[in-house]
C-alpha cells in the first residue's frame, strides 16, 4: 500500500511519486489554462497540493479574477468595495464567495416557503450587512 514500489517508482497516497509535475514541464500559460478550468473549491485545494502548484496559482490573479467576477454578479457592491479598498482578486473572492452563494439562494426564492428555522439547510445563513438583507427582503416582497 503506502510506500510500495511499483515499476521503479514509489507509490504513495497522492499517486506515483517521482513522476513529472505538469506545472514543471508545461508552459505557464498552459498550466494556468488547466487551473482556470477548476471551480473555486478545487482551485483552493490545488493551491495547497504542492509548492509548484501553489506558486503558479497564487501568482496568477487572473485565476481568482474569473471566479471573483462570478461572485460579483450577486455581490457587486461588496466586491467593488473590496477591490476599491485594494484587496487582491483572491482575497476579494475569499471574502465574498460563500456570501454570494447564500445570497443567490435567498434571492432565487429557495427559502421562501420554509415552514420553520429547523427546515433551513446548514449553509443558508452567512453574516451579511443590512443592505444585503434589504435586497433579499425586497426580492421576497416582489414574489
Amino acid at each position: 500500500m503506502a510506500g510500495e514500489r511499483t515499476g521503479g517508482r514509489e507509490r504513495g497516497r497522492g499517486g506515483v511519486r517521482g513522476g513529472a509535475d505538469f506545472v514543471a514541464v508545461l508552459p505557464p500559460e498552459v498550466s494556468s489554462r488547466i487551473f482556470g478550468d477548476l471551480d473555486v473549491e478545487s482551485l483552493c485545494q490545488a493551491s495547497v497540493a504542492c509548492k509548484g502548484w501553489h506558486r503558479v496559482i497564487e501568482g496568477n490573479e487572473g485565476l481568482w479574477r474569473h471566479h471573483c467576477l462570478s461572485a460579483r454578479a450577486v455581490c457587486q457592491r461588496e466586491v467593488d468595495c473590496d477591490r476599491g479598498n485594494g484587496y487582491s482578486w483572491k482575497i476579494t473572492l475569499l471574502r465574498n464567495y460563500w456570501k454570494s452563494k447564500v445570497k443567490q439562494e435567498w434571492l432565487s426564492g429557495k427559502y421562501s416557503n420554509i415552514p420553520s428555522q429547523k427546515s433551513l439547510p446548514e449553509k443558508s445563513m452567512y453574516p451579511m450587512d443590512a443592505d444585503t438583507w434589504g435586497e433579499i427582503l425586497e426580492a421576497e416582497l416582489e414574489r
